[in-house]
């Protein structure tokens, strides 16, 4: 699981700095300064969660424990909440449907969820 959440982190770090630059080039003319903030943070959100997935790549290949599920977990928790917590902004502040903004909050349980399963997996000792 550690290669293919390194994998997948890399590529996501990749299309996030791919989407900042479009964000501050091709897009600052194209969407209105709320929509463009909006699309920002669902980069930096993306940005965020692809290192921290790195980390749980990093510590997988480090641990043979109990804590192999917490962090597994984890790392599904992190890629589902940058699909549905990015994605939602994106779709957001291209289309102004405000659905979009309606589903974020469940992408940032699904981060949340990521973040209190590596503090589980630290406090059994990784």
């Amino acid at each position: 699981m550690a290669k293919i959440f390194l994998a997948i982190a890399a590529i996501l770090a990749g299309l996030g700095v791919a989407a900042g630059a479009f964000g501050a080039h091709a897009l600052k003319d194209q969407l209105t300064e709320k929509a463009l903030a909006t699309f920002e943070t669902g980069v930096k959100y993306q940005m965020y969660h692809a290192l921290a997935l790195f980390g749980v790549a990093i510590l997988l290949n480090q641990v043979e424990t109990v804590s192999t599920n917490l962090l597994t977990t984890t790392g599904i928790a992190f890629i589902v909440g940058i699909a549905i917590f990015s994605g939602s902004l994106y779709a957001l502040s291209f289309t102004g449907i405000k659905i979009f903004g309606a589903i974020t909050p469940i992408g940032g349980v699904a981060l949340l969820v990521g973040w209190g399963c590596l503090a589980g997996a630290a406090l059994k000792g990784l």
